[in-house]
């Protein structure tokens, strides 16, 4: 016998009798997703620039993003607000990033409206809509949207990701992190990596397999309800952290420059149909040399910055394609609303030569070609907080 129900709040539509027999009982309707309702799973991209992704005509091979670009729609004309948070706040809200307090990142927050860092309670946050309809929900990976001052464990908790409207968390508050040993937090509190770097630990494949245990330990319960994963890798941000043989699958692939790139990809883009017929390469950053002009050391340095981050931005796909193997021998892909976005375009925060210390360059302290050269063996491990710097600007080929 089934039982019976009542919406919460109206009067009990049962019978209270003297005894059991002369009884029949009510609960009230626990909050449940309309029968087939979706799942939804946005993937955030952080840096990642237009021309970057195999299926907007870049050679870096992105095979499990270029299937569901083949499954589904590609956008050509997507506007970003050039900067993580805001993006990030107009993706969860729906809203302009100034009526959000957010024209900028919220390490630079102001006080006054609309640059205050702080995102009203009144914008309401999709998690917090899709909770509201039944469903569960997780935030996996970067958040970068609690103001800086509130990120300690003394809180407030309110603009954490559990206190707008996800269930679970897992992942880093800043707006980056050292992937081989990232500062995370799972729900509302600091946890360590669970493995280290020379155990194989990688914090993309953890996010992964958090983001995979959320889904799991809630299908296994309650098959039929969706879920809204919101998955937001540190890559393509800085620092580019890969292990070595992933770099080392594009060795002297970038030896002719970002020149050449440039044109190889737009060309790619036109055949493509990314770009209209007849549409022109936008001019060359006039603040970055052309490739031709740099010495033999500039050049092999920066090809070698360029193979690192083709490797970082594989291995992402590749583990993005372990989420979506998953959702696939589940049974889950199909009933899957799949967005993947970037937040932004390639970053320059390295600087015109590049970076083995991010710190510096937020610092105003400029780094030698000869600093860089001697660290170049090591790029993609450990040891260097690396960015790409102009050179990744550059690889964009076309702007978001």
């Amino acid at each position: 016998m089934s039982l019976k129900e009542y919406p919460p709040g109206t009067a009990f539509p049962g019978i209270i009798g003297r005894t059991d027999e002369e009884s029949s009982p009510a609960w009230p309707a626990p909050l449940r997703a309309k029968p087939g309702a979706p799942n939804v799973l946005f993937i955030v991209l952080d840096d990642t620039g237009f021309g970057q992704l195999g299926c907007y005509g870049s050679p870096i091979r992105t095979p499990h993003l270029d299937r569901l670009a083949q499954g589904g729609l590609r956008y050509n004309n997507m506007h970003t607000t050039a900067l993580c948070s805001p993006t990030r706040a107009c993706i969860l809200t729906g809203r302009n990033h100034h009526s959000n307090g957010m024209a900028a990142i919220r390490e630079v927050s102001v006080g006054y409206p609309g640059r205050n860092g702080s995102i009203p309670f009144e914008n309401g946050f999709l998690s917090e809509m899709l909770a509201g309809q039944g469903y569960n929900t997780y935030c996996v990976g970067k958040w970068h949207l609690t103001p800086a001052e509130q990120t300690s464990a003394a809180g407030p908790y309110s603009r954490w990701p559990l206190g707008r409207g996800f269930e679970r968390y897992y992942g880093f508050l800043g707006g980056d992190t050292h992937q081989y040993y990232p500062d995370l937090v799972h729900d509302n509190h600091q946890v360590r990596p669970p493995r280290t770097p020379e155990e194989g630990y990688h914090l993309t494949e953890d996010l992964v397999d958090r983001a995979i245990g959320f889904i799991a330990d809630t299908k296994q319960v309650a098959p039929d309800k969706p879920f809204f994963l919101y998955f937001c890798t540190g890559a393509m941000h800085a620092p580019h952290h890969v292990p070595r043989e992933w770099a080392d699958r594009y060795r002297g692939q970038f030896d002719d420059g970002w020149d050449a790139y440039r044109e190889k990809v737009f060309q790619r883009q036109l055949a493509m149909g990314i770009v209209p017929p007849g549409s022109q390469l936008s001019r060359h950053d006039p603040d970055v040399q052309a490739w031709d002009s740099l010495s033999p050391e500039e050049q092999r340095l920066y090809a070698r910055m360029m193979e690192v981050f083709a490797g970082f931005l594989e291995h992402t796909d590749h583990h993005i394609g372990r989420l979506l193997q998953f959702l696939e021998e589940s049974g889950e892909l199909e009933n899957t609303l799949v967005m993947v976005i970037s937040d932004n375009g390639a970053s320059a925060e390295g600087g015109l030569h590049g970076s083995v210390n991010e710190l510096k360059f937020f610092n105003n302290t400029q780094e030698s070609l000869e600093q860089n050269l001697a660290a170049m063996d090591a790029l993609g491990g450990p040891r260097y907080f690396k960015s790409i710097g102009r050179i990744g600007a550059l690889l964009r080929a076309s702007g978001w």
